[in-house]
């Protein structure tokens, strides 16, 4: 083999390794997020592990490596990469072990205390394979020397492999789940030791042979500024991630495409060093890379609103036109910085060392032990003190500072100022209404931002919402606002299992939010009421913000602020009633909450004859992907049943027993009139009953498994594929939907009551069609459908709505037919007394006429129903 096709076949090796080596950190990294539940902590400290290894390994393997001859050196690289590969395929054989040891441990810390094991855990499990990763380095390094090949081939060709290795996993866990993907890479990754021993024996007999001369360590102070560096690249990759994985696609996908873009940038900027081989270029480089890496970064802060209104206005034809799109802003955003920072490790090689790659080791050591710092300061210390925008700002001062050791011109030390100034205007992230345009009538009220999450409660300013308020997690949207017709919803979402329960005295919420979900359980008297949160944000809305309309619940409840796996596997109680709230299941990590052993675990926490509830929006899934929830819950819970209330449907499982209509009516009917309406929303436990749909039927439809994900995968390409058609569901829920007789038969529905159950159950079917009139367009229809539910069924709110905002729309545009604008108004509120349109309009009315008691009685109505509105 000549020496050209040695050199293309070392590249080829090294940049393979690349692609292993970042498609491991991937799936660690979603092994530990299993493990450790839904937060950014497993992710810090994976990273951190990673690179301290990379870095430590780099760094004390560089003085020995120097002197191996290359034949050594690529043999050794091959034993290490082999040694990785079998490491990675023994893992998931001792996972199940050290999973359990490690729950036994924990599970009566804190969370703090559950957070300082987990990174003890994750660098005592990842360091060892890591160290081996960074002295590879310095190996390669010396068999490159030996072929003439430059530390910035090398370096680069390496990043941009990891870019690939990025985007690897997202092709592979679909297909073959956690485990298998990570024996096919550990697989390639013997493969690729094997090359690497074959391509050693090359060396001997072809390679030019040469002693290098001996390579002195570059001074600490230069030393400890490029580890300076290395924090401040970490630190820009941890914030750009939190920044448009609230404003891009919050995916698997794009936050791979955020990995891609990273690594592609550092890989083509050590790429492009190979051009700059003059001292003259290189000290000019060195002198200008400070200001213009400073400079870029914090450039992107003033195109973050621009981008969030692109993305939310954009309509792409399908994910992949998405992630080209959206990964070809991430690129115009952060490329020139990556560039940037790839470049300075070559050119500090080449400026300190006649032979580079003899010094690279160090280099690229401390660089590394750096990054994982960064990692752990940007986690930990600066997201939750500084927030997004100041942390990214902290990392451009950094940049400029520690960059301007290898300045010779003392003149470029007056860009600090300019650099100052340039950051003033965005410390601090711009307000919601700037970011979404479907908000931007809000101001923000609060700001809570940690390592979690980026928490905003906003009010509205503008019409009929003006004072209502929305909490914001990751300026995703969720459906947690003060608006009467949205608290409505969420505390339905607690009455429907306390309802169905015979004698609730305990009941756990997975997930806070607003609170206004579990205050929905304030009717049951002596309720033990446990709540679990993540967000501290969202901890804080609920007892503060969100306390006017959700009655004060936290005053009520034992919240605590935890992952909800986590917390069901170290939890020693057990729960008569628990409720499993809504939640974005596309976003990175959430779909795991709808996965076959968080079911499990769940069902492990209840009481004999404990019904749980999980919630799921209809208008986030498409026929497939709901059937894989669907299926993979009645796997767990056999005679499991479907409840749908509006937009959303309740899978509704039991711990043994059955739902029976005897024991319910016998605990309802002592219940004063008043405790009715607050245990039903004042819908009659009828109308409740009448929302069974049936059992889940038997589907042909792969499981959600947490190590063989698939909704995650399968949802964000739902959005762009037409899908998610509601119209398509509605027609696919009414295929099955079980016959009354079938229904009264589960139920167990004394005869007596047959004909309130009928009713009931004509009136949620009619329901369904007429949603299906809505999205057709049909408005005819939709009066149609309206009028003959509300016949069979008065006390149902979604009828008895829908011909309240009908007249109350048509009153703007025509007079009524033979009555009083006040007439009107009253029959509409004689159909819905708690419509918020009309009791304004009518209060109005009354103020005009100066009936200033009759406004003040509906000014109170008003306050109750709605607390927060202003008029």
């Amino acid at each position: 083999m000549n020496q050209r096709r040695l050199t293309w076949a070392l590249l080829a090796l090294y940049g393979a390794t690349g692609v292993t080596a970042l498609a491991y950190e991937v799936l660690w990294t979603r092994m530990l997020s299993l493990m450790f539940g839904i937060s950014i902590f497993g992710a810090v400290f994976t990273v951190t592990a990673f690179m301290a290894g990379l870095g430590v390994g780099s760094f004390v393997f560089t003085g020995r490596g120097v002197g191996k001859p290359a034949r050594a050196a690529l043999a050794l690289l091959a034993l290490l990469e082999g040694g990785i590969a079998l490491y990675a395929l023994a893992l998931p054989l001792l996972m199940p072990w050290l999973d359990g040891f490690l729950l036994n441990l924990g599970s009566s810390l804190s969370v703090s205390g559950w957070q300082s094991l987990q990174g003890a855990a994750v660098l005592l499990m990842l360091f060892p394979a890591a160290l081996a990763m960074g002295m590879a380095f310095p190996l390669a390094l010396r068999a490159a020397a030996s072929l003439h090949i430059s530390l910035a081939s090398m370096y680069g060709i390496n990043a941009i492999g990891g870019a690939t290795g990025a985007i690897l996993p997202l092709l592979l866990l679909p297909i073959l789940g956690w485990r298998e993907s990570l024996w096919w890479v550990a697989l390639t990754g013997l493969l690729l030791a094997l090359c690497a021993w074959l391509l050693s024996r090359h060396l001997i007999d072809e390679a030019i042979h040469h002693q290098p001369e001996q390579v002195r360590r570059p001074p600490w102070s230069d030393l400890f500024a490029y580890a300076g560096i290395g924090a401040a690249a970490l630190i820009l990759e941890v914030v750009w991630t939190r920044l448009f994985g609230m404003i891009l696609l919050r995916t698997e996908y794009i936050l791979a495409v955020l990995l891609l873009v990273y690594l592609a940038g550092i890989g083509l900027g050590s790429l492009l060093a190979r051009g700059l081989r003059t001292k003259e270029q290189t000290r000019l480089w060195l002198n200008v890379l400070p200001v213009l890496a400073a400079l870029t970064a914090v450039a992107g802060l003033y195109v973050i609103d621009d981008i969030s209104r692109w993305a939310a206005a954009e309509e792409f034809s399908s994910l992949a036109a998405a992630m080209l799109g959206e990964g070809a802003v991430v690129a115009l955003s952060t490329l020139p910085v990556t560039l940037l920072l790839g470049a300075w490790l070559p050119l500090l090689a080449r400026h300190f060392h006649k032979h580079e790659t003899g010094s690279g080791g160090w280099w690229y050591g401390v660089n590394s032990i750096g990054a994982a710092l960064g990692a752990m300061l940007a986690g930990f210390v600066l997201l939750p003190w500084l927030g997004s925008a100041l942390s990214l700002c902290f990392a451009a001062l950094l940049l400029f500072v520690c960059g301007m050791r290898w300045v010779t011109d003392k003149r470029i030390w007056l860009a600090l100022p300019a650099l100052l100034l340039l950051i003033f205007p965005v410390r601090a992230l711009p307000p919601v209404s700037d970011l979404l345009p479907v908000l931007a009538d809000v101001t923000d009220q609060s700001v809570f931002e940690d390592a979690v999450s980026l928490t905003h409660v906003v009010e509205h300013q503008q019409g009929l919402m003006r004072g209502q308020l929305v909490l914001l997690s990751d300026l995703q949207r969720m459906d947690a606002s003060s608006d009467p017709t949205a608290v409505t919803v969420q505390r339905n979402q607690a009455r429907l299992p306390l309802l169905l329960h015979p004698d609730p005295h305990s009941v756990l919420f997975l997930g806070l939010g607003t609170g206004i979900t579990a205050s929905g359980s304030l009717w049951v008297n002596d309720l033990q009421r446990t709540a679990v949160e993540l967000s501290a944000g969202a901890i804080a809305a609920a007892g503060s913000a969100f306390a006017p309309v959700n009655g004060d619940i936290s005053r009520h409840s034992r919240i605590l602020r935890d992952d909800a796996r986590r917390f069901l596997r170290s939890d020693q109680h057990h729960y008569d009633v628990i409720v499993g709230d809504l939640f974005h299941p596309d976003m990175v990590g959430r779909a795991n909450l709808l996965s076959l052993q968080q079911f499990q675990r769940v069902r492990q926490r209840l009481n004999a004859g404990g019904i749980y509830a999980q919630w799921l929006a209809l208008n986030q899934f498409d026929v497939a992907s709901i059937q894989v929830v669907m299926a993979t819950f009645r796997q767990v819970f056999p005679h499991a049943s479907v409840f749908i209330d509006g937009y959303r449907m309740a899978l509704v499982g039991m711990r043994g027993g059955s739902i029976s209509m005897p024991q319910l009516l016998a605990r309802f009917s002592p219940l004063s009139d008043g405790e009715r309406r607050s245990a039903t929303g004042g819908e009659g436990l009828w109308t409740w009953v009448g929302r069974y749909w049936g059992e889940i039927p038997l589907l042909q439809a792969p499981l959600q498994d947490e190590w063989l994900p698939v909704i995650e995968f399968s949802l964000p390409r739902v959005r762009y594929s037409g899908g998610g058609d509601v119209l398509n569901m509605w027609r696919w829920l009414l295929s099955w939907r079980v016959n009354d007789a079938k229904a009264m038969q589960f139920l167990q529905v004394p005869k007596q009551d047959t004909e309130a159950f009928r009713r009931a159950r004509v009136g949620a079917g009619l329901d369904v069609r007429l949603w299906m009139a809505e999205l057709s367009g049909d408005e005819r229809r939709v009066v149609q459908m309206a009028k003959l539910a509300n016949r069979a069924n008065p006390k149902d709110r979604w009828p008895a709505f829908a011909l309240a905002d009908r007249m109350f729309d048509s009153l703007a545009h025509t007079a009524p037919g033979g009555l009083s604008r006040q007439q009107a108004l009253q029959r509409i509120l004689d159909l819905r007394p708690d419509h918020e349109g009309a009791l304004r309009a009518l209060m109005k009315l009354e103020l005009q006429a100066g009936n200033l008691q009759a406004a003040g009685a509906l000014k109170r109505h008003l306050q109750i129903i709605s607390p927060l509105a202003k008029d």
